[in-house]
């Protein structure tokens, strides 16, 4: 019965990836293949696969975990709040989005966070104080 359990998630684990992994054109047995399966949830995601790197140091791992699902979350049209459930409930919320009627909406469809406000910000384009009077 200890065997059991672990079993029955990893098996529901697996064939939601294999799912998703299907639904956004890749292939569904690279959710077996350890590391591999990394690098495309990352392409899947729209996130730069020399991340898979950051999966090997501890803490960061945690925080890039929870990036990359809310990247794929926000790729199949659902929101942030799922993209925490598949970081910390894979088990139930990958087999939801796998064999749900979620499509695949790709990670161009998502318009990229600006890493630096843009050119002409607030600051630049405020006018000067008036000068004081002589």
């Amino acid at each position: 019965m200890r065997t059991i359990i672990p079993l029955i998630f990893t098996v529901l684990i697996i064939a939601g990836v294999w799912k998703v992994f299907t639904k956004a054109g890749k292939p569904g047995w690279a959710a077996i293949i350890p590391i591999y399966n990394a690098v495309v949830l990352l392409e899947i995601a729209g996130k730069p696969t020399w991340w898979v790197i950051l999966y090997l140091v501890p803490i960061v791992s945690l925080v890039i975990a929870i990036i990359v699902s809310i990247a794929v979350a926000e790729n199949f049209g659902k929101s942030t709040g799922f993209g925490i459930g598949l970081a910390f409930l894979g088990f139930i919320f990958f087999p939801i989005l796998g064999f749900g009627d979620a499509k695949y909406v790709g990670a161009a469809a998502v318009p990229p966070l600006p890493l630096a406000p843009p050119a002409g910000g607030p600051t630049e384009s405020a006018p000067p104080p008036p000068a004081p009077e002589a």
